[in-house]
């Protein structure tokens, strides 16, 4: 407890405002400035900016407004390379091919293909009437199981004796 003493303030709350070795006044950097920039050497010839003229241009400046505001709407710029354009229509030939197939495929099947599939149709059905069967078993109250065991083994007893 003793040892948070021993550190300065500067430690826990950052430099301290009062000493000007560390503080930095609000409108200075970090990085150094160039010595040019003091206007204490006129001779000194100043570096400037160089101007992009193609930038400059007010065709560019319009061209490029105007494929910012279409990219920011969704609209694609309307001339495609040529080389993505072939690609699209290859791409949409092979998906329109494969349709194709797909539908001849359907339309070709051989008599054995369409008696399997009525036989698939019907083994579907069976299994669907047996589902509901078991769930209307299992929904029904035990009361009337019973009471269905007991007029099948009642008939049962009557056919024996019916026999004998």
């Amino acid at each position: 407890l003793l040892s948070f003493f021993l550190f300065p303030v500067s430690f826990f709350c950052g430099p301290d405002p009062c000493d000007p070795g560390l503080s930095l006044s609000p409108g200075r950097s970090v990085m150094a400035e160039p010595d040019y920039l003091d206007g204490d050497c006129d001779e000194l010839i100043k570096p400037k900016k160089l101007i992009n003229p193609v930038k400059n241009s007010r065709n560019h400046q319009d061209l490029h407004r105007e494929l910012l505001m279409n990219q920011k709407r969704g609209l694609a710029p309307q001339n495609k390379p040529e080389l993505q354009k072939v690609l699209e229509k290859r791409k949409r030939e092979q998906v329109m091919k494969a349709q194709k197939e797909e539908q001849e495929a359907h339309k070709k099947r051989s008599d054995l293909e369409i008696e399997l599939m009525k036989r698939q149709q019907k083994l579907e059905q069976l299994e669907l009437e047996q589902q509901k069967i078991e769930e209307e078993q299992e929904n029904t109250p035990e009361f009337v199981k019973m009471k269905s065991n007991l007029r099948r083994t009642k008939q049962e007893t009557d056919g024996e004796e019916r026999t004998t």
